[in-house]
């Protein structure tokens, strides 16, 4: 729920979710268009799908427990690797390196002395993370790296002043180089495949609809491509077709 959207505007969706589906039994035992349609607002609407095929997972080959370490929690449908390394860690105070966007950030500055994690490689990062990882207290450590990342060592305006660990930083040392590239200009949301998709699956969470209802709700950019959106979205498994009509999976 977090990913790209604040704790603020996350919480009464995280609070509704858990009031309704209090353990992983009780969400896998609904529909997964229960799931996507609960889901409404937070965007990335396969992370209902997977959520939903994880708790069904959970309950029918871990006893309705999630388990507890990164190679178990990889096997658990949708969880890629800082997923199960974040649960890993937060959840089970497991040493694993759950390096988001704050974290690969700090890391990359203070042990690689570059300025972001764009100018080096994911597994550079997860070295560079894994070794000062402390065995003892990995989820404290790892949660004052994330808030290192978010108020001091922020990507724009780094704080390096009143910087903790100003003295052991490699970027600092360095001169603070400047980044290799500037970074490539973003393209309009609502010009994307993703926005599109959202569109269909916002639609469908009312109620089955043909796909000639669906492309007249579509700006007249996406509506040649309909097609395309549907199959894929059908591949993923957040719809399905019954006969001239498409709906969520049920």
């Amino acid at each position: 729920m977090l990913q790209q959207t604040q704790v603020e505007r996350v919480l009464p969706y995280y609070d509704r979710w858990l009031s309704r589906w209090p353990s992983l039994a009780n969400l896998a035992a609904d529909s997964p268009a229960e799931a996507i349609r609960e889901w409404a607002g937070l965007g990335y609407n396969r992370r209902a799908l997977y959520l939903h095929r994880t708790a069904q997972a959970t309950v029918e080959s871990h006893g309705s427990q999630l388990p507890g370490t990164e190679i178990e929690l990889l096997g658990l449908p949708g969880i890629g690797p800082y997923t199960a390394r974040a649960v890993a860690c937060f959840a089970f105070q497991q040493p694993a390196t759950p390096a988001d966007t704050n974290i690969a950030r700090v890391i990359a500055r203070t042990q690689l002395g570059v300025y972001s994690q764009r100018e080096a490689t994911a597994s550079e990062v997860d070295s560079a993370a894994r070794a000062i990882l402390p065995l003892e207290t990995p989820r404290d450590h790892n949660l004052a790296l994330m808030d290192l990342g978010a108020m001091i060592c922020t990507a724009r305006k780094p704080l390096c002043g009143i910087c903790p660990v100003r003295e052991q930083c490699a970027w600092l040392e360095q001169g603070q180089p400047a980044p290799d590239s500037e970074r490539r200009a973003s393209t309009p949301f609502a010009s994307t495949a993703r926005f599109a998709r959202g569109r269909i699956v916002d639609a469908l969470r009312g109620g089955p609809a043909t796909g000639a209802a669906l492309g007249e709700m579509l700006p007249a950019a996406h509506v040649e491509r309909l097609g395309i959106y549907l199959t894929g979205l059908l591949e993923d498994g957040l719809i399905e077709q019954d006969g001239e009509r498409w709906q969520l999976p049920r």
